[in-house]
């Protein structure tokens, strides 16, 4: 098992630091952010997850998609391949949110170029767990505080320092020069929480897609947005176009890409008005069944890694977990139809 001290992770980082961008979790006002930092000791190394998730780095909250010249002729220009991140202390659960949102921007065609573009050029350095948080759950949904599944290497704090798992070619590139010792070590098992409720497969969710629960749970909430802006594996987003520059005879015009939510009132309106989900109630419910039914039917796996984090940013109380438990006993009862 190779073995570093934090000595040897400060000097790794500085040597990174001389070959390109480093990202790692820094407090930022008073919140945990993945940002890019000039020095190793920026980097925060003791904390439990980031306010907000490591996609911000590869599926930007606003990004320009294709930069547009209108003259006599109309020019367009795809936007440049970013320039390549190491991202260090990720924890397990936001690298296997990448691999949730692989499925659907490169696992099919057509591949989203932009995405594309920046996984590529993305390094994954974790940070594994040291136990579950009060809110995390994410052996209820397939993963575990120190999972592989998505990273490049996976780093795990011992006495005087951490081990080093070398996990992909990537990994190999970016620990090579490091100085480090072969040791034999037993890795610590990180704490979970016991009991945690199964989530039932989609099949099951349509079952109780027409229960009066969905009422009842959508009369607290809001439509603040906030679970869907927290969240690592949400990826709805809006395209629009926005004047930059004015020359004589030319217009210059962004493309933008950026976050949107299903949970905003106008998300599903059409032309001519007509809206399918004009309800906090539809509008909700297709939240978790996103997540649980229509993503898993069309892509593969669940669209939650059990980070936990709308259930600490909503404020009315609505708690993912709580869903996942209560449709599980609804499917025991019969379920009582709107």
């Amino acid at each position: 098992m190779k073995f570093i001290t934090r000595e040897a992770r400060d000097n790794w980082v500085a040597a990174l630091l001389s070959k390109g961008r480093v990202v790692a979790p820094v407090d930022s006002k008073g919140k945990l952010v993945y940002k890019q930092i000039t020095a190793a000791d920026e980097a925060e190394w003791d904390f439990e997850r980031t306010s907000l998730p490591a996609k911000t780095w590869y599926f930007p909250m606003t990004e320009p998609i294709l930069f547009i010249e209108q003259g006599k002729e109309i020019k367009l220009k795809e936007a440049p391949v970013p320039a390549p991140v190491v991202m260090f202390g990720v924890r397990p659960c936001d690298a296997r949110s990448g691999q949730i949102l692989d499925a659907l921007f490169i696992g099919k065609p057509p591949i989203d170029r932009q995405y594309a573009n920046h996984r590529q050029t993305l390094t994954m350095i974790g940070l594994s767990c040291p136990k579950m948080w009060n809110t995390c759950f994410c052996t209820a949904v397939g993963g575990a505080p120190n999972s592989q599944d998505g990273l490049d290497i996976l780093m795990t704090e011992v006495e005087g320092g951490y081990t080093v798992e070398i996990i992909s070619e990537k990994g190999e590139q970016a620990f090579a020069g490091v100085s480090y010792e072969e040791m034999d070590i037993a890795l610590p098992e990180p704490a979970t929480h016991e009991a945690l409720p199964a989530v039932r497969n989609s099949d099951d969710w349509a079952a109780v897609f027409n229960d009066l629960y969905w009422k009842k749970l959508s009369e607290s909430c809001i439509s603040c947005r906030a679970c869907a802006f927290v969240c690592p594996t949400c990826r709805c987003y809006d395209v629009r176009d926005e004047l930059v520059a004015i020359k004589p005879g030319v217009k210059h015009y962004e493309r933008l890409r950026a976050w949107d939510t299903c949970t905003i009132s106008g998300y599903r309106r059409i032309a001519g008005g007509h809206n399918p989900r004009e309800t906090a109630e539809k509008r909700l419910r297709n939240r978790f069944y996103c997540k649980f039914m229509y993503y898993p039917e069309d892509f593969g796996p669940l669209a939650c890694i059990g980070c936990g984090r709308c259930i600490d940013v909503c404020p009315v109380g609505i708690n993912i977990l709580e869903v996942i438990e209560q449709v599980d006993q609804l499917l025991e009862a019969e379920p009582m139809k709107a």
